[in-house]
């Protein structure tokens, strides 16, 4: 097919995002396209080929695909800026994109943040000698392979093997209950995101097969007294004492708060974000403030309704906390707050020892 013989090929596309292919190990990048009066929606992005006919927008490593969409995504909010249109439902539009762009990235950098955990949790683990792995002989072929992997993930119980730039001789393997890998069986686009999930779920003792959502949620309870420790690293002691010296009190990101809490001399604490129904994938409003008339853990952030309405954030306990203890209404307080680079994150909990 040529470029310009499929109607889809003149739509407006608004932004884009490098979605990660695991059984072609490349990125190839969706683009969020503008539907009208409905939402936009996320779909592969096509280019015309040199020849002149229709090819996917792929890029070979992270990096590229990471510089493309940044340089894309600022010609789109350019473009996008300069249309002439009603401002009312320009303005709509933009916060659209803007709310998508959020969910991805803030999927990435909890993602990320989640693996680089497992590693961690792992790291003493004693790595298998390649001849003591015990395996199919059909996989025997794969042996080097496997124990190659293993020895940066020693926890994993699903992996994919094979050449990535050979699809059809992919395959993936399962450790059974009794430590013996199975044989190959030939990997398709749904069982290769199963062995990239492994890489998180595994490190967890979760299972890759499991409701992916209910697995991380999971993983972030795990997490939780992690997140607290944070609070004796003197890196993050430092870090909180400028941020304090620069009239900052709450800090945000991949789900952790830090809370400075004036109220009874506490001082910094760490708290946890969590959403409503209405602010369930809404757009942040990053200059608005969290009004806290209670002491409670969870932190709803302010965001932004798609008809453009601006909610104060509030905090509260979570369904089994109880109710939250009140403030006085002499303290009641609203409190802008700064977001943390994701590596930043991960650095600190990279910090924190494992006993």
């Amino acid at each position: 097919m040529k470029w310009g013989d499929n109607p889809r090929d003149f739509d407006t596309a608004l932004a884009v995002w490098p979605n990660y292919r695991p059984l072609f190990d490349n990125w190839l990048m969706q683009e969020l396209v503008e539907q009208g009066d409905q939402a936009p929606i996320w779909r592969d992005r096509r280019v015309p080929a040199e020849d002149g006919h229709v090819r996917g927008d792929v890029y070979p490593d992270r990096e590229a695909a990471r510089s493309a969409t940044a340089t894309l995504n600022q010609t789109l909010r350019d473009t996008l800026a300069a249309r002439e249109m009603d401002a009312t439902k320009k303005h709509s539009l933009q916060l659209k994109v803007a709310k998508n762009l959020q969910s991805k990235e803030r999927l990435h950098d909890e993602e990320e943040l989640m693996l680089a955990e497992a590693r961690r949790r792992h790291a003493s683990d004693p790595r298998p000698d390649p001849s003591a792995i015990v395996l199919s002989a059909e996989s025997e072929p794969f042996r080097q392979e496997l124990s190659d992997q293993l020895s940066d993930m020693p926890y994993l119980r699903v992996v994919m093997v094979g050449q990535p730039a050979r699809r059809w001789h992919r395959s993936i393997l399962f450790l059974s209950h009794d430590n013996i890998w199975s044989k190959p069986y030939t990997a398709g686009e749904r069982s290769a995101a199963k062995a990239m999930r492994a890489r998180i779920a595994n490190g967890f003792g979760c299972s890759a097969d499991a409701h992916w959502g209910k697995t991380k949620a999971k993983i972030r309870q795990i997490l939780l007294p992690r997140a607290n420790q944070l609070l004796q690293l003197a890196s993050v002691q430092r870090m909180l004492a400028e941020a304090l010296a620069n009239g900052q009190k709450v800090l945000v990101s991949n789900g952790i708060v830090f809370w400075y809490e004036d109220d009874g001399g506490v001082g910094w604490q760490v708290k946890h974000t969590t959403s409503t129904r209405d602010s369930e994938g809404s757009t942040l409003w990053k200059e608005g403030t969290i009004r806290s008339i209670n002491h409670g853990r969870l932190v709803i952030l302010p965001y932004i309704k798609d008809s453009g309405e601006q909610v104060r954030g509030h905090t509260r306990n979570g369904p089994n906390d109880g109710r939250a203890k009140p403030r006085h209404p002499d303290h009641y307080v609203d409190i802008p707050f700064a977001q943390l680079d994701g590596d930043l994150m991960i650095g600190l909990f990279g910090e924190l020892p494992y006993e």
